[in-house]
């Protein structure tokens, strides 16, 4: 990967191409109208769904790209990859399609689903390590001793050219778009919409946006945009583990540069309400890394982008992550608050607050009611009160009512259900 030639392009030829190989194994994945977002942007908004795709995501299609052009040799030598969840399953199928034998690393602690998918799809799996990192030199080391071909996520000619196709179904479908906001990780999927938007716009005779979305949390695109060279960061924690990378690919960075108009960053909370709101509104299950684009509108980082399409490129969200994800989207959007209130030690308050409540219809789930929390007063007891509210007007509205009772309401903020 180190030789690779970072003035690398892709024609639209080549595009058109994988395009015809990609289209044997994927399936051209619904782009549907979302009225209920065009409130945060202004304009007509669009879901390309990418979590409807084979595997659940969309790096299926780089994968068949890449494995489809290897000699007869390296299919005979077979493949490797390391990763923790679409990448391994994307190659995994790919190369049962087309007879490929595939050995995929991955770390130890990977969620159950994507485990027993990429088996399922035939690959042999090795668990190494204890993240991707670790897993990845153990597929690298696998490559050099077996002569294996190592599938890179993102970094390579082949797989850029493959994801690029997702622009060219884009464009088949709503030939009238004006932007397009992508999920951005290593950049391979970015890189390739950008530069087939490009490309064709020189035969539309018009300026197609293309807008980049980080987790703020794992955003090295930002950083090394302005340094102008590609920047290891150091990465924090995100819920959007599949596009969580600390380090730009070499190729992907001068694509993302070249062609992208513009990269937004989203917090863990923006993406929580934006996966809630896709599964109530659109009935869509949606993973962290997909939903960013959402979580972008969400968060007023995108306006007036004329018809929008919003990339869902993948639902493998395993459901314990799910669960959580609900929680905290459930309290960032101001759905499900816990409450703390100090009371004196006397009879009828918790009747007076439960009254309060049921009188402007908030839920009330959970109570609990304690004289042995630190710092209390011997005359002082604690009450807490989890509440659940039909959004941020209405849970001001309880608040409000709270204090003009005489109590003083405190919001826990790390609260959830």
């Amino acid at each position: 990967m180190t030789d690779l030639d970072t003035t690398f392009e892709p024609t639209l030829e080549a595009i058109e191409a994988a395009q015809d190989i990609v289209g044997r194994i994927t399936r051209v994945t619904l782009l549907d109208s979302a009225k209920f977002l065009q409130k945060y942007v202004g304009s007509p908004v669009f879901l390309k769904c990418e979590n409807m795709q084979r595997t659940g995501s969309y790096k299926i299609r780089g994968a068949t790209n890449r494995l489809a052009l290897l000699t007869a040799e390296e299919r005979e030598r077979g493949v490797v990859a390391a990763s923790a969840g679409n990448h391994a399953q994307g190659v995994a199928y790919a190369a049962r399609e087309l007879g490929i034998p595939a050995t995929i690393y991955m770390p130890v602690g990977v969620p159950i689903p994507k485990l027993e998918a990429t088996r399922n799809y035939g690959a042999d799996v090795v668990l190494h390590g204890y993240n991707v990192a670790e897993a990845l030199a153990g597929a690298q080391e696998y490559a050099r001793e077996t002569g294996a071909t190592f599938i890179h996520p993102y970094n390579h000619p082949d797989v850029i050219t493959g994801q690029a196709t997702l622009g060219l179904d884009i464009l088949d479908q709503l030939p009238e778009v004006d932007t397009i906001i992508v999920p951005i990780g290593g950049g391979g999927l970015i890189a390739g919409v950008a530069s087939l938007v490009d490309l064709k716009a020189r035969e539309l005779g018009r300026k197609i946006r293309v807008i980049g979305v980080q987790a703020a949390n794992s955003a090295p695109f930002p950083v090394s945009i302005e340094a102008g060279q590609p920047v290891k960061i150091d990465a924090k924690a995100t819920i959007a583990d599949g596009i969580a990378v600390d380090e730009p690919g070499s190729l992907t960075f001068e694509l993302v540069r070249k062609h992208v108009d513009e990269i937004v960053t989203v917090s863990d909370e923006d993406i929580s309400r934006a996966i809630l709101l896709l599964l109530e509104r659109a009935k869509l299950v949606v993973e962290p890394a997909g939903a960013t684009p959402v979580a972008a509108m969400l968060a007023g980082k995108i306006q007036g982008t004329g018809n929008t399409v919003a990339v869902l490129s993948g639902g493998n969200i395993d459901p314990m992550m799910l669960e959580k994800v609900i929680s905290q989207g459930l309290t960032a959007s101001d759905r499900y608050m816990r409450i703390i209130i100090g009371l004196h030690d006397v009879p009828g308050h918790l009747a007076r607050i439960a009254t309060i409540l049921a009188d402007i219809n908030a839920n009330v789930i959970e109570v609990l009611h304690t004289r042995h929390n630190k710092g209390l007063q011997i005359t002082q007891v604690e009450l807490e009160i989890s509440v659940e509210t039909r959004g941020t007007d209405h849970a001001r509205l309880v608040l409000d009512s709270l204090r003009a009772a005489g109590y003083e309401p405190r919001v826990d903020r790390d609260a959830t259900i």
